[in-house]
C-alpha cells in the first residue's frame, strides 16, 4: 500500500494522537481549503520569505509581537534550520562552544559544519523516572570560568519530557561573560501565553530562541520559528544563513499555516488555554491516584531540586512494575488505539496541546486507569534490576566530529568496538540525542548502555548499518 492510502486508512481507524503535531488533526479548530488550490510560488503580490518586504514581512512582525521578540523569522525546515543558522551566526569556524549534552542532533550537525570544538555540560538524571533534568546555572558559570574562550552557550529547555531550566539565570551568567545564549525551545512554542505554564525563554533573556510551532501548537509538521531577542546576534547574518539552510522554494501552505496559528492565538488564546489548563489539571489529579503507574509532575520535579516543569508533557513511568515502558506503549496502541509520542525502557511519553479534545483527554485517562488496575502489585522484575536511563558518561573527545569525518574508517562489529574512535553518530530517536559522536572513543560503559537499549527494543539510529550491529570507526 502506498503512503497516501495508508494515511487515509489510518485516519479512518480512529487512533487518538498523544503525539505531535500539535494540531492533533482537529479540523474544527483550524479549517483550510484543499491545499492544492492555494499552493503557489513567489508570484506577484505574495512576497518572498528570503527577501520579505510585504505580507510575509508583516506576518513575521506580527508573530514576533505575539511572542515579544525583537525579530521573528518563519522556518519551513523545522527547528533544525533555525538551530543550524543560529549557531552558525553566533560562532566562527573552529570556535569553542558550551553545549548541553542532551541537545538535539541538529546542534551537533551545526558543530560539524562550523568545525566547532564542544565543551559539554551534562544534565543530571531524575532517579525516580530515569529522565534528564535541567541544566544548572552554576555549572554554566563554572565552565565559562574554566574555558574563557567559549563563544556561545546552547541548551535545550524544555526537554522532551518537559523539564525546564532556569533560563533567566543562565542568560544573565552568559551575558556577564559576553556570550550569547541560544535556547532550543522546540518543545515550548506554547509557553509564555498563560498562567500554569513556565515562561518562554524569550521572556527570560535568551538571545536566540527556536520554536517548533508544529510540536505543541496547531500548525503543520516542519513549521517553526526563530526569534532574535537582543543585540548580541546579527539578524542580517541570521537571514543570510537561513537562505542557505532552507529551501529557495518555501511552501506557502506551510507559511500560511503558521500565520493561521498565530491568528488563532491572537483571537482565542485565553479561551483555548483556559479549557486546556482545566483538562490538564483534571488529568493530573486523576492519574496521580494510580497505584502502579506514576506520572511525572511539577511537585516531583521541584522535590528533585530542578527548576520547572511543562505540564503539557505526560510522562508515565512503570518502573518497578510487572511491565515495561514498551509493553505499556503497545497496550495503549493496540487495545485502546492511543498513539503515544515516545517509548523508553521505563516510561512512555504523551504530548498534549490546545487542540486536544475533552473526549481525547477522557479516553486517555480512562485507558491509563484501567491498565493501572490490572497491574500486579509493584515489584522488581528481572528486567528492572538494571534498567537503562538516558545517561551520558564523560566521553574522551579525541578530535572534533569534523576532523573525524576527514579520517579513513573501517567497519567493526559493535560488540568489538570498545577502545576505537567512532566515525558515526549513534542516537536514540526520538528524541534524537546523540549517545556517541564522531571523534569520541567508545567505552565499555557506552557499549553496555547501547546494547541494553537494543535489547529493550528502543530505536537506535545514526549508523549506516540500519540494525546497529556494526559501526564505522577510525582506522
Amino acid at each position: 500500500m502506498n503512503l497516501y492510502d495508508s494515511l487515509l486508512e489510518y485516519k479512518e481507524e480512529g487512533y487518538y494522537p498523544m503525539h505531535m503535531p500539535g494540531h492533533k488533526r482537529n479540523q474544527a479548530l483550524l479549517k483550510m481549503v484543499n491545499p492544492y488550490s492555494i499552493d503557489i510560488t513567489e508570484i506577484d503580490g505574495f512576497d518572498n520569505l528570503h527577501h520579505a518586504e510585504g505580507m510575509l514581512k508583516e506576518s513575521m512582525e506580527r508573530c514576533g509581537k505575539l511572542y515579544g521578540s525583537k525579530a521573528c523569522h518563519y522556518l519551513i525546515g523545522g527547528s533544525t534550520a533555525g538551530i543550524l543558522a543560529g549557531i552558525s551566526a553566533c560562532t566562527k569556524k573552529g570556535d569553542k562552544i558550551l553545549v548541553a549534552r542532551n541537545c538535539h542532533k541538529s546542534v551537533y550537525h551545526a558543530m560539524y559544519l562550523k568545525e566547532l570544538y564542544p565543551v559539554y555540560i551534562y544534565p543530571p538524571v531524575i532517579p525516580s523516572f530515569g529522565v534528564n533534568g535541567g541544566i544548572s546555572p552554576e555549572k554554566i558559570e563554572e565552565m565559562l570560568i574554566k574555558e574563557p574562550d567559549i563563544t556561545c552557550v546552547v541548551i535545550t529547555s524544555p526537554t522532551y519530557e518537559g523539564i525546564v531550566s532556569d533560563v533567566k539565570a543562565i542568560a544573565e551568567i552568559a551575558h556577564k561573560f559576553g556570550v550569547p545564549l541560544l535556547v532550543d525551545e522546540a518543545h515550548g512554542a506554547h509557553l509564555g501565553f498563560t498562567e500554569g505554564f513556565p515562561p518562554s525563554s524569550i521572556q527570560q533573556g535568551a538571545d536566540v530562541v527556536i520554536h517548533s510551532i508544529h510540536k505543541t501548537l496547531p500548525a503543520f509538521t516542519q513549521t517553526a520559528l526563530l526569534h532574535i531577542n537582543g543585540e548580541r546576534v546579527n539578524y542580517s547574518e541570521i537571514k543570510r544563513l537561513l537562505a542557505i539552510y532552507q529551501t529557495s522554494s518555501p511552501s506557502y501552505i506551510l507559511m500560511s499555516g503558521i500565520e493561521q496559528c498565530v491568528k488563532l492565538l491572537e483571537t482565542r488564546r485565553e479561551e483555548l488555554f483556559s479549557g486546556y489548563r482545566d483538562e490538564l489539571k483534571l488529568l493530573y489529579e486523576t492519574l496521580s491516584k494510580c497505584k502502579n503507574i506514576q506520572i511525572l509532575t511539577d511537585t516531583i520535579i521541584k522535590q528533585e531540586g530542578f527548576f520547572g516543569f511543562d505540564p503539557s508533557k505526560l510522562t508515565l513511568s512503570v518502573k518497578n512494575t510487572a511491565i515495561s515502558g514498551t509493553e505499556l506503549y503497545q497496550v495503549l496502541l493496540n487495545r485502546y488505539k492511543i498513539q503515544m509520542e515516545l517509548v523508553s525502557k521505563d516510561y512512555v511519553l504523551g504530548m498534549t496541546s490546545i487542540a486536544d479534545t475533552k473526549e481525547g483527554f477522557t479516553r486517555f485517562t480512562k485507558a491509563v486507569l484501567e491498565i493501572d488496575r490490572e497491574l500486579k502489585e509493584p515489584k522488581e522484575t528481572e528486567g528492572s534490576k538494571n534498567q537503562p536511563n538516558l545517561t551520558f558518561g564523560l566521553p574522551e573527545i579525541v578530535m572534533t566530529c569534523y576532523q573525524a569525518y576527514e579520517y579513513k574508517n573501517k567497519v567493526l562489529a559493535l560488540t568489538d568496538s570498545v577502545g576505537s574512535i567512532s566515525a558515526e553518530y549513534l542516537y536514540l530517536y526520538p528524541p534524537g540525542i546523540p549517545l556517541l559522536v564522531p571523534g569520541e572513543r567508545i567505552t565499555t560503559e557506552m557499549l553496555s548502555n547501547i546494547l541494553e537499549y537494543k535489547k529493550s527494543g528502543l530505536s537506535l539510529q545514526g549508523t549506516e548499518d540500519m540494525k546497529c550491529e556494526q559501526i564505522k570507526v577510525l582506522v
